[in-house]
Parts: structure tokens; sequence; C-alpha cells
């Protein structure tokens, strides 16, 4: 089975490490506008299915990634999660995804994500659109660089993203 580097089929944020998670902190004061911000790491695993779409060998892309999200912030919110993202590359001009971490007690964040056609060193930026437990009504943005995708003959790949940055808010404020 041959490996090789291939453009990824989609983000993310995304985005998760159960393990890595802490107790609960007490809470550091949000900036003067209300938002926390978090730095983090992502390294992923999955199953990337492609299309041909032209004669030129450009191929559209379903990938299904889970994986270890490892965040640093001084808030509540976790310090590590499970990520899973369903994204979808036209193999032309857009790529888009979403997806969700669950923390080691099962509450979950919510996002989307999206970029240009996903290659190595590309940015993405997304939306965290909500949560349920202790993030029920967080809010906030995502962005990342998805440094690449590795892919095996049988479908299987492997990815990582760094620099993921992001801020959030907690209650319904939009980001």
């Amino acid at each position: 089975m041959s490996s090789r580097i291939v453009a990824p089929a989609v983000l993310v944020a995304a985005l998760v490490t159960i393990g890595c998670t802490r107790d609960t902190p007490a809470a550091a004061p949000p900036g003067q506008d209300g938002w926390y911000t978090f730095d983090g790491a992502w390294s992923a695993t999955g199953a990337r299915h492609t299309l041909p779409i032209d004669p030129a060998g450009r191929v559209a892309a379903i990938v299904q990634l889970a994986g270890a999200v490892a965040i640093t912030t001084d808030d509540w919110i976790g310090r590590g999660f499970h990520g899973e993202l369903i994204g979808f590359d036209d193999g032309h001009a857009r790529s888009t995804g979403r997806w969700v971490w669950t923390d080691d007690r099962g509450d979950r964040v919510f996002g989307d994500v999206g970029g240009d056609p996903i290659q190595a060193g590309r940015r993405f930026v997304g939306t965290i659109t909500g949560g349920s437990g202790r993030y029920a009504g967080i809010s906030g943005q995502v962005e990342f660089i998805w440094q690449y995708l590795v892919e095996a003959d049988d479908g299987v790949v492997q990815g990582r993203a760094t620099g993921i940055r992001g801020r959030y808010r907690r209650g319904g404020g939009q980001p």
C-alpha cells in the first residue's frame, strides 16, 4: 500500500483529543469586548471518496475525518475534544464542511468551515454555530491552516491542521 501527499478534501477547525481535558479551571475574564480567544491543532484520520469532474483530471471529493483537537485557552472551555468533520470539495472553486467537537463529558461544540479548493498551506475559516451541555449558547469564529493530507491506496487519509485560532463568547451573542 503506497501513500502520497494529496490536496486535502476539506478542513477542519476543526478540528480533537479525549483525555486532554482537565477539570474546569476558574474562568478568566473575557477581553474588553466579551470575547475569549483560543489556539490549537488537529490531527485526523478518515476516508476520502473522489469523483472525476473533467478531462483535466480534477476531482470532487467527500471526506469524513475524526481525531484529536487540542485547544489552549484560559477560559472554561474544554482543553481537548474528539473532533469529527464531514466535508465536500467541489474540485473547482470551493470546499465546505460541518464539524462537531465532543469533550470527555459528552458536551459538544458545533460549527461549519469553508475555503478555496484545498491544498496544503491553505487557510480555512469557520463559524462556531452552537453547543450542547456546558457549551449551550456558544458562538464564535475559527480559522486554521490545512498542513497536509496523506492518502493510502485504500482511501484512508490522515491529516493535520495547524494554527487553529479562534474566538468565542458565551451565551447567544453573534460572532
